[in-house]
């Protein structure tokens, strides 16, 4: 349960038809084998009896048998935590309801009963049982007075974030779904109790609806399916358990098997979605039933992606990076059109100006404007290479651009005499080329009725790595929310995609390391690597996705770059570049408030004007301190001038 996590459990139990004993031993075996951090653990509907009964369901010894199963189960269970939900038919008076009994530590928390029953084709669930309805009944069952309700929520004292809504299969097929006001309520995690038929194309459907459930709620959705032992007269059962967490499935089971999956569930994530959604609906009135769980150490296991912003599956990729081309070109082709102006812009021989001029080739192709009226200016100084020198001059000619080459090593030369600069190679003498070469792009830009597009990607607007008012600035600002380990993705994809002397060059500027270019070469190399200076664009992109998109806290981040990096990086290293990432985050927020537009492409950005929201004045200290709390030794070297 730390950092907002519990982890949640599905099972299917081997049974047979009408032997609640039996069935009752196969349940205790499924509860013994889970693993101890376990809190929550979901059963199949009517697992106690049966789902296919039949009409034995309607025999009172059927039905004394089952209250006898759940009061053993009570019995067994007296000292465990976790909470169990078990399917079991009840006689209440004159009807039967089909329920979910929420167990924990011996004590019948509540019984939920199925709102909707389904009476069609294989289903006549109306012939035993009745509906549940918003009445609510005091009753006693297997030696406890409960309540028979299906509106209770379960929520625990000590982790209020962890708060139970139940409902029972065909509920999560209606239109009218219970999960939709339990979330609404208050519900963080829906368990169905279920015991789904299978048929062709029904796996994929009951997956979706899983998936999408969850979603929509922005809760988790465990389902617990029924299994092997069923009776097959008429159909089958296949144990399909999903856990599923705001529409990305987590753990799913093999089907035809009697099987348990499990996951960590992240509450904290969905607490702080909900609590951003402005359409996520609250309210609504329900009987709320606590309960204790002692708080305990979680070992993760679910996958933590340590490149969040890169869909694992390549298929995936390469639609993510077509995706992204497409609204970056279509974002510049609205504003080229709408200005009736070129495309101008500055060409270094790195990373992010070869998206942005990819992008560019793009638009204009769409348009079907010729190529060479793209500018494309590659301006060497001090710092430039040959070899990035070389692969600007190669990359313009073989997308048709037309390059201007400008030398502005005499003119950042004679602006530092005039400033009276002492020669020093500090930030005035790095920052004074990017100025210079924004100036040059701008005049051009005029001369020519064309715009600046700009080329800064979104990790360097979050750690502020940018000369303000140098390439800080632009017209358009096309890689504005592209964090730098998509842009080396999207341009790998296009240099396989392009091939050619435009892909060789391509993969060359993938090969270079990510540099600035302000001080010059040593032996003709590049002395100024980007990555050695603010820390690895890796660790900071994953940052910057788990703060922005989730407002984890530092030491959350700091637990889960160490498991998704796998001891990539050592804790102390993390924790380096994290307190660099924090501090540089709030300091450099000035940046960010005066941003050029530029086209959103995912769920973090940072425009000013509706995506991130921040005083350029705000306080780090808070999260400081949590980081400082964090008991390793942190190297104090990082650096945090203001570029």
């Amino acid at each position: 349960m730390n950092d907002g996590f519990i982890r949640a459990a599905a099972a299917t139990p081997k049974i047979i038809v009408a032997d609640c004993s039996y069935n009752m031993e196969q349940i205790l075996k499924l509860i013994k084998s889970a693993p101890a951090d376990t809190a929550l653990l979901v059963f199949p509907e009517l697992c106690v009896v049966g789902y296919t009964c039949g009409d034995l369901m309607l025999q009172p010894t059927l039905l004394r048998a089952a209250e006898h199963a759940v009061t053993r189960i009570l019995e067994q269970t007296a000292d465990l935590d976790t909470v169990l939900l078990l399917g079991v038919p009840v006689a209440v008076g004159s009807s039967i309801y089909n329920c979910g009994a929420v167990c924990q530590r011996g004590k019948l928390l509540g019984l939920v009963p199925k709102s909707f029953l389904p009476n069609h084709a294989e289903f006549y669930e109306m012939r035993y049982f009745t509906p549940a309805s918003d009445k609510e009944l005091l009753i006693r069952y297997a030696g406890q007075d409960t309540v028979l309700s299906r509106n209770q929520l379960f929520v625990c004292r000590n982790l209020p974030d962890f708060c139970i809504g139940v409902e029972i299969c065909e509920d999560l097929w209606a239109a009218n779904q219970p999960s939709q006001g339990l979330a609404g309520a208050g519900a963080t995690v829906i368990a169905n109790l279920s015991a789904s038929t299978e048929g062709i194309g029904k796996p994929g459907y009951r997956r979706q609806l899983v998936k999408t459930q969850s979603a929509r709620l922005t809760c988790a959705y465990i389902f617990a399916d029924a299994g092997e032992g069923e009776s097959t007269t008429d159909v089958v059962f296949s144990g399909h358990n999903m856990i599923a967490e705001n529409g990305i499935m987590l753990a799913e089971s093999r089907r035809y098997s009697t099987d348990m999956i499990s996951s960590e569930i992240d509450l904290s994530h969905l607490m702080f979605d909900r609590r951003r959604i402005s359409t996520f609906f609250g309210g609504g009135s329900m009987r709320l039933v606590e309960f204790d769980m002692p708080k305990k150490g979680l070992t993760l296991t679910r996958n933590i992606s340590s490149t969040p912003f890169i869909p694992s599956d390549i298929n995936a990729q390469k639609s993510c990076c077509e995706e992204i081309l497409n609204i970056q070109s279509t974002g510049l082709i609205k504003r080229l059109t709408h200005t009736d102006t070129k495309a101008v812009v500055g060409l270094s021989g790195g990373l992010d100006s070869a998206l942005a001029l990819l992008v560019i080739i793009r638009a204009y192709d769409w348009m079907g404007k010729p190529r060479s009226d793209i500018h494309a200016v590659t301006m060497p100084c001090f710092g430039t290479t040959s070899r990035t020198l070389s692969n600007a001059r190669t990359l313009a000619k073989a997308c048709g651009a037309t390059l201007h080459e400008i030398d502005i090593t005499k003119s950042v030369t004679q602006h530092l005499r005039d400033i009276e600069h002492d020669g020093k190679h500090d930030i005035t003498y790095e920052n004074a080329q990017a100025r210079e070469r924004t100036q040059v792009l701008m005049d051009i830009a005029n001369l020519i009725n064309g715009l600046v597009i700009g080329t800064g990607d979104l990790s360097e607007l979050a750690l502020g790595w940018a000369t303000y008012n140098g390439d800080h600035i632009s017209m358009y600002g096309v890689n504005a929310s592209v964090p730098k380990t998509l842009v080396r993705s999207i341009v790998s994809y296009q240099a396989k995609r392009l091939g050619g002397s435009l892909g060789s060059s391509l993969t060359d500027i993938l090969d270079t390391p990510v540099s600035p270019e302000l001080l010059p070469p040593e032996n003709g190399d590049i002395s100024q690597q980007t990555e050695q200076i603010v820390g690895p664009y890796e660790l900071h992109d994953f940052f910057l996705y788990h703060f922005v998109r989730f407002g984890d806290s530092p030491s959350k981040i700091f637990r889960l770059a160490d498991y998704a990096f796998k001891g990539g990086y050592p804790k102390d290293e993390i924790l380096k570049w994290l307190k660099v990432f924090c501090r540089r985050f709030f300091s450099q927020q000035f940046k960010r408030s005066c941003l050029p537009d530029g086209p959103r492409v995912g769920s973090v950005a940072l425009s000013p004007r509706g995506d991130w929201r921040m005083p350029s004045d705000a306080s780090v200290s808070a999260w400081m301190a949590e980081i400082n709390s964090i008991n390793i030794h942190l190297d104090k070297s990082a650096d945090s001038s203001i570029r």
